[in-house]
């Protein structure tokens, strides 16, 4: 009588090891669905930050002109009438630094000249 109550007490134990371990529900499957939460809530924050960023830039834009004129120029190199535009050109070192005509373009040079 003991002997088949110990066995049947041993196979609910495998049972529920098995539940804990390894089917649907089981611890390992909880970790993941954990960290997939941590990774989802962090993409939520950043995107909640960029909405956030992005939503004030539009009212920037439709606040005036001179925002939309800050961003033409910031963007596209906008220049008003009247004003001067100047580029500045930083030289090139002396160590690498070859005539335009020698460096190429990647195209083939004409050897007839």
């Amino acid at each position: 009588m003991y002997r088949v109550l110990l066995i049947v007490l041993v196979l609910v134990l495998i049972g529920l090891q098995y539940r804990l371990w390894i089917s649907d529900g089981s611890l390992a499957e909880v970790q993941r669905l954990q960290e997939t939460n941590k990774t989802l809530q962090s993409s939520i924050v950043q995107a909640r930050a960029r909405n956030k960023a992005l939503a004030a830039e539009i009212e920037n834009l439709k606040s005036g002109e001179e925002a939309m004129a800050g961003r033409a120029r910031s963007d596209i190199g906008m220049v008003k009438e009247g004003e001067t535009f100047y580029l500045t050109i930083e030289p090139q070192k002396e160590d690498n630094a070859t005539p335009d005509s020698e460096q190429g373009d990647g195209a083939p040079a004409d050897e007839s000249e």
